[in-house]
């Protein structure tokens, strides 16, 4: 009679390979996941099947992991303007806590083929507007949820291109500086009418 998986174990095992993930970026070969996780390759197929099939649980969890992390910074606090959440989340997303995520679903959305996981472009643009809509919403804007969310990704990835986060900060800081003036200009049209 064969051992029953045992789910705290394989939580375990997937935890610790993501954080290694996150931090080495997927690798093409079980032996760095082997290491990270301190069991044998033979207990990673045990649990999880294949190599590809422990690869995609692992960026489902790192997914699971990112969109409680961004999902956070998005969601409107009492007392602080969206348009300061919005800076402090993109401080956030492109500093040392959020820069692993950006890295890893970076690399992912450049693969053209995405056999780890079709769908990825179209989740992570879509995954986003709804807490963006949200916070648009509290300064009168919800529509403009779409222009936020492709500024940001517009940026992150010029940041993958080229490295200079000091260049796109200022961009992202004279976007939100223009999106405080339209703001202001859709609620002085609301109030002239």
């Amino acid at each position: 009679m064969g051992r029953h998986q045992q789910p705290e174990i394989r939580d375990r095992i997937l935890d610790a390979c993501v954080d290694h993930a996150l931090a080495h970026g997927l690798p093409d070969r079980l032996q760095p996941f082997v290491k990270a996780s301190g069991c044998s390759t033979r207990m990673l197929i045990y649990h999880f099947g294949t190599r590809d099939a422990l690869l995609r649980e692992t960026l489902r969890r790192a997914r699971q992991r990112q969109r409680e992390f961004y999902g956070d910074l998005l969601s409107p606090r009492s007392g602080e303007p969206y348009l300061s959440t919005l800076r402090r989340t993109w401080q956030a997303m492109t500093g040392p806590e959020g820069r692993p995520y950006l890295s890893m679903f970076g690399k992912l959305r450049e693969d053209a083929e995405q056999q780890l996981w079709p769908n990825l472009r179209r989740e992570a643009t879509t995954d986003w507007l709804q807490p963006l809509e949200d916070g648009m919403r509290i300064i009168g804007r919800p529509e403009l949820a779409t222009l936020v969310l492709a500024v940001i990704r517009g940026l992150i990835m010029d940041i993958e291109a080229t490295g200079d986060t000091p260049r796109a900060n200022r961009a992202f800081d004279d976007f939100l500086d223009a999106l405080a003036l339209m703001t202001t200009a859709g609620t002085a049209d609301t109030a002239n009418d």
